[in-house]
């Protein structure tokens, strides 16, 4: 049983890119408190650091109202039986890793029994669904925020709120390792790279990997000689294999295990769903082209819920369109290639994307993990 001044941390994270900020958090809280156990929800990077997983993340990885309506009963039973079995022993604080749905109701119910609940990573009530700000309110004792503008709107609805930068601006290098990453990989020194990042959700898998594997074949036929990457999430390569099998047939494509880093450190342009890798490809200095699509219902019942004109995180952190996003009905083969062309015909162009993001990432780190550990344990009151 670990000593009293180590806590005992409850933890969810849903999918592959909650699974990997829980892990840099966790690290650092291993760092300051070595003692420290957790158990709940989580994937391969947060069980690599002892992380005891009741259920695994990818149970989360569903996105918009219908694949949650297909998938509720399940979602609820686990809701349930986690928050009865944290109950029942109460950890020293609770932290909710993105997955908002999932995650507030959870944190609601934890909150109601007497346990401190942390939120790591604000929703986007500046984008888009601002009525949440009120489920926040109800759910969370402290959000640990990402961005440096979002704490200031959360403290205007009475929530304390702490800015702790992103961990993968301090795990990220600001000079990518190019040649490095290329090497381990066997790639060529020369050769055009292109990672195609399709999601890390079955959903997206299904709706936005065979336009991007359109786009591909296109831009494959125009420039022989492009190698593609497909960094590919747990649980997923069966999925992707099909999908290239059906749409990437011929193609001079890899399917890797993960290495979402390795590729984007590697490449030359990603294409991209829109999500946390658009701002790993900012934070890696890549020029990109976001794509999203998702089950018409979803769309429709998002339709005019946006408060801003962008989706990708790169063009909100700069606050205007530095790279193109196709979207829904956009989001198809024909104009995702014809944007990827554009980037690698314009060397310029690159170069002033380059030293927006530069930018970028010299704002949002801040060690994360420090600033968060800190937060953490003010509110334990050690």
């Amino acid at each position: 049983m670990a000593a009293s001044t180590d806590p005992r941390l409850g933890l969810v994270a849903g999918e592959a890119s909650g699974d990997l900020l829980a892990s840099l958090l966790l690290q650092a809280l291993k760092t300051r408190w070595p003692g420290l156990t957790s158990a709940g929800i989580g994937g391969p990077k947060l069980q690599a650091l002892g992380f005891d997983a009741w259920w695994p993340s990818h149970k989360l990885s569903i996105f918009g109202y219908w694949d949650a309506l297909k998938n509720i009963r399940e979602l609820l039973a686990i809701r349930r039986q986690l928050g009865d079995r944290l109950i029942q022993d109460p950890p020293s604080v609770f932290v909710g890793v993105d997955a908002p749905d999932f995650n507030f109701g959870l944190e609601q119910r934890l909150r109601e029994a007497g346990i401190k609940t942390v939120h790591f990573v604000c929703p986007s009530i500046w984008a888009w669904r601002a009525e949440r700000v009120h489920t926040i309110k109800r759910s969370a004792d402290h959000v640990l925020c990402l961005f440096p503008f979002e704490p200031e709107l959360l403290e205007r609805h009475g929530i304390a709120a702490t800015y702790v930068g992103h961990p993968l601006a301090d795990k990220i290098p600001l000079e990518p390792p190019r040649d490095d990453a290329r090497a381990s990989l066997g790639l060529g020194a020369d050769e055009i790279v292109v990672a195609v990042l399709p999601g890390s959700r079955r959903s997206e898998l299904h709706y936005i990997f065979p336009p991007l594997l359109d786009a591909a074949r296109r831009m494959a036929a125009q420039r022989p000689g492009l190698r593609f990457l497909v960094p590919v999430a747990p649980g997923l390569r069966e999925l992707a294999q099909a999908l290239v099998s059906e749409h990437g047939h011929g193609l001079p494509l890899t399917l890797l295990e993960g290495q979402a880093h390795e590729a984007l450190a590697a490449c030359d342009l990603t294409l991209v769903a829109s999500g946390t890798a658009t701002l790993e490809a900012a934070l890696f200095k890549r020029p990109m082209v976001i794509a999203y699509k998702l089950h018409w219902f979803n769309a429709w019942r998002m339709k005019g819920k946006a408060l801003l004109p962008w989706v990708g995180l790169p063009n909100v952190l700069a606050r205007e369109t530095v790279v193109p996003e196709c979207l829904q009905d956009d989001c198809t083969g024909e104009k995702i290639a014809r944007e990827g062309l554009a980037w690698l015909d314009d060397a310029p162009r690159r170069e002033r994307l380059r030293e927006r993001f530069i930018e970028i990432h010299q704002t949002l780190r801040c060690n994360t993990a420090q600033r968060a550990g800190d937060a953490i344990a003010k509110i334990l009151g050690t």
